[in-house]
């Protein structure tokens, strides 16, 4: 099953190297904001939420890459489509940046779903029903 959510992202003063830029790293935190508003949609729960009324530690992340075709800079009001696919214990997020209809980063992620264990250790947990049940 695969579910999208698209925000408006403002690429600020801070986001930028001298030139004003986007240092490539920010766009790393765009993307993991964007996996947890993607959540935030389709449960309707902050991640902040999750962790008191799920079984969920977390979903650290395992693999990423991505594909830098047009900058972006300080000022620009960028389209962030995350679109997210599910496996059992597993998902994973591609992101695509936009700027005025035209493509800036593409990026994929994959994430795994955690629970602690009895000795405190994270772990990987199949992905609850009723979390996947709110994707459908």
């Amino acid at each position: 099953m695969a579910f999208t959510n698209t925000r408006t992202v403002r690429i600020e003063w801070g986001d930028c190297d001298p030139a004003g830029i986007i240092f490539y790293p920010n766009y790393f935190r765009i993307f993991d904001h964007s996996t947890a508003m993607l959540f935030e949609a389709a449960l309707g729960m902050t991640k902040h939420e999750m962790f008191k009324n799920l079984e969920f530690e977390g979903w650290p992340l395992i693999k990423t890459q991505a594909r830098f075709l047009k900058p972006t800079r300080f000022g620009d009001d960028c389209s962030v489509a995350s679109t997210i696919v599910f496996g059992r214990t597993s998902f994973e997020v591609s992101h695509t940046i936009t700027l005025k209809g035209e493509t800036c980063v593409e990026a994929n992620e994959k994430r795994v779903w955690t629970v602690r264990d009895a000795g405190g250790q994270l772990k990987s947990h199949p992905i609850p029903d009723a979390v996947l049940a709110r994707f459908a």
